[in-house]
């Protein structure tokens, strides 16, 4: 079929056209980026965890009164914790693994702010915090109990000369090398040396630091007056012997209270409902913006089909058959969705590498790109068919009655 004509007949409504284009260019850069975010959301909920979570629970503790002593306060609770028959290992640490509570920050390979970057959570623990969270060594050593640091209430962010890192984070700072021995530095530039490599596991979820990235710093919580209990049981004893330490607790110790104590399961359910939830809310309000596209270019073919019966009429009279109309309005079609695809997907790209700066995404995936181009050109062409057929079913005498 000759394009002259078809281009011709497009700008001729030239506004509805680029409004439709500019309609799936926002289809498919919304469509793209959503479904990559749905993707992860999913493969967030099915990753391992790295922690025996169903025989863990957490008790948080906040100072009450002006002469609360966290240190103290934080080894009182930990000491009977730890003689607590089904008790396996107890640590005090500023993070609950699968939750938003703890800090982060930003560590860098050369002094200055300069080199490779990489985010991570922070767990302040002593010499049991890695056994609690079953964090496996695969290199190095674990903190030494007079390497552990006591930071007084106020003392915020005391330096530490050395941590351990999971293996997620060492990957960040030093790809394929080593990371055992090496220094990093801080956002302050105070010098770290890398004692050891564990296995990756979840620790701080929902504040830009990939999930896997932690490093351990051996130093005792309590800077803000608040410390956590982090506890690993006996199989099927967390719940029981949470509730035990709930109530001996409570009632230990005046200058500070119990702000919250549940089992690690209470976190994990938290984090999946919540990428469920969302994993849900975008394939909702994808779907309603595909919907809104598809009517968009069926409207539009539908009433290029009504104000144009004199050219259909026109087409019939000098031999074209009904699938060249067909062919014809499709040809349009195509034109204004390859438009709006060549722009969407310059879209899609630019909100992808914004997500990825702004909020420690991944790159966008161009396996995604790819399937939503296909997706888009599909519906629309299928959401243009039935107009088309509309227009070629007009028979010649009817539409020639209008010249």
């Amino acid at each position: 079929m000759n394009i002259k004509p078809v281009v011709s007949a497009l700008l001729r409504n030239r506004v509805g056209a680029v409004l439709v284009a500019l309609e799936i260019a926002i289809a498919l850069a919304v469509l793209v980026n959503a479904a990559f975010i749905v993707g992860q959301r999913i493969a967030a909920i099915e990753e391992p965890t790295g922690l025996d979570y169903h025989n863990m629970f957490s008790i948080t503790m906040a100072g009450v009164t002006s002469d609360f002593d966290a240190q103290r306060s934080a080894r009182d609770d930990i000491a009977y914790i730890r003689s607590m028959h089904g008790v396996t290992s107890a640590a005090p640490t500023g993070m609950i693994p699968m939750s938003g509570n703890g800090s982060n920050g930003t560590l860098y390979t050369e002094p200055g702010q300069r080199g490779k970057a990489a985010a991570y959570s922070v767990v302040e623990t002593d010499e049991q915090g890695m056994n609690t969270l079953g964090a496996t060594l695969i290199g190095g050593r674990n903190f030494r109990a007079t390497e552990i640091l006591h930071a007084s209430r106020g003392q915020i962010d005391q330096p530490v000369p050395e941590i351990i890192v999971t293996q997620s984070l060492a990957r960040a700072l030093f790809q394929e090398h080593g990371a055992l021995g090496q220094v990093v530095y801080d956002r302050q530039n105070r010098p770290m040396t890398i004692i050891g490599v564990v296995r990756d596991f979840i620790g701080q979820v929902g504040f830009g630091s990939p999930p896997y990235q932690v490093a351990f710093m051996p130093r005792i919580p309590g800077a803000y007056g608040v410390y956590v209990c982090l506890v690993h049981t006996a199989p099927g004893k967390a719940e029981s012997i949470m509730q035990l330490a709930e109530q001996h607790l409570a009632a230990s110790n005046p200058t500070r209270v119990i702000l919250d104590a549940y089992p690690l399961d209470h976190y994990k359910d938290l984090l999946d409902s919540e990428n469920r939830n969302m994993a849900i809310f975008l394939v909702v309000v994808t779907s309603l913006i595909l919907a809104i596209t598809c009517l968009g270019i069926f409207g539009l073919t539908t009433f290029n089909v009504s104000t144009r019966t004199k050219q259909i009429g026109t087409m019939r009279a000098v031999g074209a058959r009904k699938r060249d109309v067909v062919t014809h309005f499709l040809l349009e079609n195509a034109i204004i969705v390859a438009s709006g695809v060549l722009i969407g997907c310059t879209l899609a790209l630019g909100v992808g590498y914004w997500l990825s700066t702004e909020y420690a995404q991944p790159r966008l995936d161009m396996s995604f790109l790819a399937a939503g181009v296909l997706i888009l050109v599909a519906v629309g062409q299928l959401a243009a068919w039935q107009p088309a057929r509309r227009a070629a079913s007009v028979p010649p005498s009817v539409a020639t009655r209008t010249v």
